[in-house]
């Protein structure tokens, strides 16, 4: 569910018609709606905490699908924590105001400089990727004397999702380490000065609309903290990862957060263990939009359509990266046979195509349309590319709306490049 929908024939975000925001912001723009936030963190929530024998979750939201500052604090404020990939996204999460122990380092590349800063701020747990990493986490730990809160990752061998670019589970992914490897360095973990390992974690794909990858992959994890406690060692933790999919509207609906739940107590429940998870395409994808206007449509004599747009693929990249598909909704309702179009943008690419031979209402130049399901990994992504001002970012709470980005101007994006002295 979303609170997006046509009232007397316009799109709405609650209580604020798309229109008014296109108007007095300008297009290309995201728009995204608190109330589908909010009542997607607690659906998921209250899934999994109204089982006993799951406990209490930590739900540390994937700051990588959508890190603005104010989308954080929104989650941040019913309880969320978050999961982060870089020193950067760990400032954004401690900017929300969401605290340090409900923040998740993970990411196969950690540097010494990001490490030595999520030391310092004291993060939950740092996901240990490789030896490697857990030699210079140790480290890094012991020159300051701490000992590191590490888990890890492990890569089950079970991948899914809905792209092979978004499959993280497989053993040819570069992703976390096997399991009996994970099993040998928990025990060296353990006795070692600078770490203090707590649990283990996976993560097996985003896009994920099957249980049964899950399913098994955490009944793999389960085996894996039974047999670290048959040797005596504590395990607090498991961080069971995200990738929960949404409707993108041409594909079968994803299970439900019940579901999920249901299937977690049949893997996982009555462990004994705090379940962290780390979603976040099923929090904010339908949460928001992209609104863009129409720049002119281009017939050709061969009968094909272009559907031109303001909004290109700088500001809306996963058709071109990942053949991704986007419902794509007039802002207003238009009457009329439905027409054919190519949806594309001005780049100077022929990658810069949304969608082709798409059946739509008949648009004309100045006609706004959404993309629907962009809430995530959309303007998280987007670059100024071609010298396109970075889209803005806007979030609505009932009959309010805020500019939570501003879009660039020109002088402010050539104010940050310097000239050379000898130029």
């Amino acid at each position: 569910m979303n609170h997006f929908e046509v009232r007397e024939g316009e799109l709405w975000c609650e209580d604020v018609a798309l229109s008014r925001i296109a108007r007095e912001v300008g297009t290309p723009v995201y728009v995204y709606s608190s109330a589908t936030l909010e009542r997607h963190y607690q659906v998921l929530h209250d899934a999994i905490a109204g089982r006993p024998e799951l406990g209490e979750p930590l739900i540390a939201f994937a700051v990588k699908a959508n890190s603005n500052v104010s989308v954080l604090k929104t989650l941040g404020r019913l309880g969320a924590g978050a999961d982060t990939v870089s020193e950067g996204e760990i400032r954004r999460a401690l900017a929300a105001g969401i605290p340090p122990d409900r923040i998740v380092f993970s990411g196969v590349g950690k540097t010494a400089r990001e490490l030595a800063f999520a030391l310092d701020v004291g993060v939950a747990e740092i996901n240990l990727e490789s030896e490697p990493e857990m030699a210079l986490v140790s480290e890094i730990a012991r020159q300051k004397g701490l000992r590191a809160t590490v888990a890890i990752r492990i890569n089950p061998n079970v991948g899914a999702g809905g792209h092979a670019k978004i499959t993280t589970g497989k053993a040819e992914d570069k992703f976390g380490v096997s399991i009996s490897e994970a099993e040998r360095l928990y025990a060296q973990a353990a006795n070692n000065a600078g770490l203090k390992p707590v649990g283990v974690a996976c993560h097996i794909g985003s896009q994920i609309t099957d249980l049964a990858p899950m399913e098994a992959a955490f009944k793999l994890m389960r085996g894996v903290v039974e047999r670290l406690r048959g040797e005596g060692l504590s395990v607090e933790r498991l961080d069971l990862g995200g990738g929960l999919g949404v409707p993108y509207f041409h594909q079968p609906d994803p299970p439900s957060p019940e579901d999920y739940a249901a299937m977690l107590s049949r893997t996982v429940g009555g462990l004994g263990v705090q379940l962290a998870f780390e979603p976040g395409r099923m929090i904010v994808a339908n949460a928001g939009v992209l609104v863009s206007e129409v720049v002119h449509v281009n017939a050709r004599p061969d009968g094909r359509r272009f559907l031109v747009l303001d909004a290109a693929m700088n500001d809306l990249i996963r058709p071109a990266m990942y053949d991704a598909y986007h419902d794509i909704r007039p802002v207003r309702t238009r009457e009329g046979e439905a027409v054919v179009y190519d949806v594309v943008g001005p780049v100077c690419e022929t990658g810069d195509t949304f969608t082709r031979d798409r059946a739509l209402p008949p648009l004309q130049g100045g006609d706004l349309v959404a993309f629907m399901t962009a809430g995530a990994y959309g303007a998280v992504m987007a670059s100024e590319y071609n010298t396109r001002p970075l889209v803005p970012e806007v979030l609505v709470r009932g009959g309010d709306y805020a500019v939570i980005r501003p879009r660039p101007t020109y002088d402010e994006i050539l104010a940050r490049e310097p000239l050379a002295p000898w130029l």
